[in-house]
């Protein structure tokens, strides 16, 4: 059964203190959002097209690969670190993030991969009796649904998830629904919680970093796979025999006995007075293919926001244009280390609070603060978010 849930009435009762009190829904009434999803999303046929040529470029394309661990490597570095104000609650979320079904450290990496992929990072927590959580990142592509409440598309009221039926028939598909997770009203059961990125306004679903990459992905692994057909025909030759006294079938026979012959490097071979022998190459010239080359690749590099120096060319003449194309991506991966480290302090507040339903000595509403490496550029190495962990130390 759907869940009602109505924004305007909750917050009515909630700072008013009054407990029964349901207005009915007009007009004028003030509505946070409206209910209009997929507005601005994909069809589901598409994102799922989308998802899989991400996953597919990740897993065979050089550059992909490269562009997403450009994104972790930079946004996460070596990690971030975890502090709560109050001693307990700081001890429970250290147990937690070095808990060895969490392994934080290790699945921030791949939650910043996941986001790079497919745009969406679900998160699911299960706890135990003792009031520890576990979190494990749910594929996008078994999300069938995102239910909105309906004053709000932004905020999930819960989702539908396909899975597999009976393991001995993977072809039958069940639907399960997992309630996205509150701290208002923190559940001891599963709950999840999405997040995005690239997620257009109106929109649920947000956008992977290589979606826009993935026709000039295709492109150059083209170009080069014909640039290299090109080279490995261009070493490649025949011989021409020419011999003017022989007739058809004294041709055909002599043929017949050179093709026989096997033609290394350094081997001598005599012939007759009469023959000439030569060699024919195959004229492949192709001008101008370093440009083309290069063009492609800053397109894919200007897509990802990098320099096209990432991606193992080399980079502008002028130190001040290369400065400032590397200044520009710091910024851009810092952006993301922003995002990333606000996805870390949700999730740490989810397990805090469920924590706190069964150890009373934990403060569910202590402060947590997440720092992470300081991502330097030329001129940005200046008051960094190393500085700040330096200061709050």
């Amino acid at each position: 059964m759907k869940p009602s849930f109505n924004l305007f009435s909750f917050f009515r009762k909630r700072f008013s203190g009054e407990k029964n009190y349901t207005p009915e829904e007009t007009d004028s009434t003030f509505l946070l959002g409206e209910r209009n999803a997929g507005l601005r999303d994909r069809t589901q046929a598409n994102y799922r097209s989308v998802i899989e040529e991400s996953l597919t470029a990740w897993r065979d394309d050089p550059l992909a690969r490269r562009i997403v661990s450009l994104t972790t490597q930079f946004s996460v570095g070596r990690g971030f670190r975890i502090r709560a104000d109050t001693p307990a609650a700081d001890d429970f979320l250290h147990e937690f993030w070095e808990h060895p079904l969490n392994r934080m450290d290790a699945r921030l990496m791949e939650w910043s991969d996941e986001l790079c992929r497919t745009g969406n990072l679900f998160i699911m927590f299960a706890s135990d009796k003792g009031g520890m959580s576990y979190v494990r990142a749910i594929p996008a592509g078994l999300i069938e649904e995102i239910v909105p409440f309906e004053n709000d598309i932004e905020q999930a009221a819960y989702f539908r998830l396909r899975e597999c039926g009976d393991p001995q028939n993977m072809a039958i598909p069940e639907e399960k629904t997992v309630y996205a997770a509150s701290l208002l009203e923190p559940a001891e059961g599963e709950c999840m919680l999405h997040f995005t990125i690239n997620r257009p306004v109106g929109g649920q679903w947000g956008e992977p970093d290589l979606a826009p990459l993935l026709p000039w992905l295709k492109r150059y692994r083209e170009w080069l796979n014909d640039r290299w057909t090109l080279n490995h025909f261009r070493s490649s030759f025949i011989y021409v025999v020419k011999s003017p006294d022989l007739n058809e079938d004294m041709r055909k026979r002599r043929e017949s006995q050179l093709n026989k012959t096997k033609m290394r490097s350094g081997t001598i071979y005599v012939i007759g007075q009469n023959e000439e022998w030569m060699t024919i190459h195959p004229n492949l010239d192709s001008n101008e293919a370093n440009e083309d080359g290069l063009s492609i690749k800053k397109m894919i590099a200007a897509g990802a926001g990098i320099p096209v120096s990432f991606l193992a060319e080399p980079g502008s003449s002028s130190k001040a244009e290369t400065g400032g194309m590397e200044d520009s991506a710091c910024r851009n991966f810092r952006q993301r280390q922003q995002l990333l480290m606000w996805i870390t302090e949700t999730v740490l507040r989810h397990v805090l609070a469920r924590a706190a339903l069964v150890r009373r000595n934990i403060d569910k509403n202590a402060e947590i603060h997440v720092y992470g490496d300081d991502i330097a550029a030329p001129g940005m190495s200046e008051g960094g978010i190393v500085k700040e962990v330096e200061k709050a130390s």
